[in-house]
């Protein structure tokens, strides 16, 4: 795909965004970059230890600079976490920056994909589901309004979510030639 922009995934935890995202990027030769694997990397500390220290807001903080570092490369695909699209300046960065791909999920497929998962803070409660619920909620409509594409990943496999993500991005870049 020629003039191809950067492939920026969005959505809730458990959409797939880093199984995916690894995959578009070997299918477009491009390099793969998740925004929480750069914080932990940058940060030399995990992201519930950065949780723990500085809280949510301090976290938000390392993750907007994050965004803004990575959206300034070319030729890549990021994943971004879950919680990236509550503020204002990511959403707009995200935008100007790519072709932005909501990975829309079910709260009872995320339950089923991180029900062992002890790496995600604000999952650390008994009330997991309701957590999840709120979630979706709030950023649902934040996902949204921010993406160009929204493509529903329960129950697909990720190499049947990354063929729809390359033929619906071809569409966006060339409408003529996606017709052909």
């Amino acid at each position: 795909m020629q003039d191809l922009p950067n492939l920026i995934l969005i959505g809730p935890m458990g959409a797939g965004k880093s199984t995916i995202g690894r995959l578009l990027a070997a299918e477009l030769s491009r390099q793969f970059l998740d925004s929480d694997h750069e914080i932990q990397a940058r940060c030399g500390a995990d992201i519930p230890w950065i949780f723990d220290v500085e809280g949510e807001a301090g976290f938000r903080q390392r993750e907007e600079q994050m965004i803004t570092a990575l959206t300034e490369l070319d030729d890549v695909v990021i994943a971004t976490g879950g919680g990236a699209v509550l503020r204002e300046s990511n959403r707009r960065r995200l935008r100007e920056r790519g072709t932005v791909i909501y990975l829309f999920t079910t709260v009872e497929q995320q339950l089923k994909r991180v029900a062992k998962d002890r790496n995600r803070p604000l999952l650390q409660r008994p009330d997991r589901e309701l957590v999840l619920r709120e979630m979706f909620d709030l950023r649902d409509p934040l996902y949204r309004a921010t993406a160009d594409v929204v493509v529903r990943t329960d129950r697909r496999s990720p190499r049947a979510v990354v063929n729809e993500i390359v033929r619906r991005v071809q569409r966006i870049i060339d409408p003529f030639q996606a017709k052909a």
